[in-house]
């Protein structure tokens, strides 16, 4: 007995000693893979200018393979590795990743926002058009108008939701406006709450999105080419039904009248996904830099909304 539990212990160490092997492998491949991508676009972006040839029709499949894979998981892991191990040897830089991360958040957060008001002044105009003036439909534009049926308008409403909810969610976190439900981080040491975060974006943000990422990604395609691509496809298997590759872009409605760009919807998981991902390592370098610098780099260069003077009592955590 004695013998097979050394033996066991002896197999757990030499899978775990080949898991090792297998990620450092993985890791510095992912620089190879970048550098590949960079001196070779024309083999998976070469679809951008579709003239549906064979080679177009290659290259999206590398596109759709490489969008969800391993490698590329690898060669974005390669690439936030060397910022965070650049900006450990220069805060400067760290600092200026963070400004640069976080002014993408706000910045596409602050212009999708103005969704929220599309939203209300189309629902206004929809209720006019069917109480008021009893139309069927809404036409927008001169010459050749865009026409449609109100209830499609009505279920595009739906569409800016999703374009407040997806892109204003980093947003909304470096403003500091998510609820947060707090029974230890109060009471705790500034180093403790620095630790806490990052601790937080790295096994819940990041793991998270990624998980998203990875099922959005092929939930995307599957709407909008045929054949319909899977997770569980490898390279040559793709590459082989490239040959019958083409667009079929999800147009069917709820309704038969009914909003048919329900493919936005996808695009828009999957650009959820990209930006919490990018927020979560915004968000661990700047809880590594306060942890590093102290309390006095709490909120620095943050760019937060502000109300105006006198309006602190209605800004929430800000």
């Amino acid at each position: 007995m004695e013998n097979d539990n050394v033996a066991e212990t002896g197999g757990s160490l030499a899978a775990l000693a080949d898991g090792v092997i297998w990620f450092v492998q993985s890791l510095v491949l992912g620089f190879y893979n970048i550098l590949y991508a960079i001196t070779h676009p024309a083999s998976w972006l070469d679809w951008l200018s579709w003239a549906n040839t064979t080679e177009d029709k290659e290259s999206l499949m590398r596109f759709v393979y490489y969008g969800g894979s391993t490698e590329f998981f690898f060669a974005v892991l390669a690439v936030v590795v060397t910022v965070i191990g650049v900006g450990i040897w220069r805060n400067a830089f760290m600092w200026g990743c963070v400004r640069v991360l976080e002014g993408i958040a706000n910045g596409v957060g602050r212009l999708a926002a103005w969704a929220g008001l599309l939203m209300v002044l189309q629902q206004i105009i929809i209720v006019f058009m069917q109480r008021i003036f009893t139309r069927p439909d809404i036409s927008f534009g001169f010459g050749i108008p865009l026409q449609f049926d109100i209830s499609w308008f009505a279920e595009e409403l739906k569409l800016y939701n999703a374009m407040v909810v997806c892109l204003c969610v980093t947003y909304t976190f470096v403003q500091g406006g998510h609820v947060r439900v707090d029974l230890i981080y109060a009471a705790v040491s500034h180093r403790a709450k620095r630790v806490i975060d990052m601790f937080g974006s790295l096994f819940f943000m990041l793991p998270t999105a990624t998980l998203i990422w990875l099922y959005g990604w092929y939930f995307l395609w599957r709407h909008l080419i045929t054949p319909n691509p899977a997770a569980s496809y490898d390279l040559e298997r793709l590459m082989r039904t490239s040959r019958a590759v083409r667009w079929s872009v999800e147009t069917i409605g709820f309704s038969p009248n009914g909003f048919n760009g329900y493919f936005l919807f996808k695009i828009l998981l999957v650009t959820f996904a990209g930006m919490v991902f990018l927020q979560g390592i915004a968000f661990f370098m700047r809880s590594f830099l306060e942890w590093r610098e102290g309390e006095e780099s709490v909120g620095k260069f943050i760019d937060r909304d502000s109300l105006g003077d006198g309006e602190e009592a209605y800004e929430g955590t800000h």
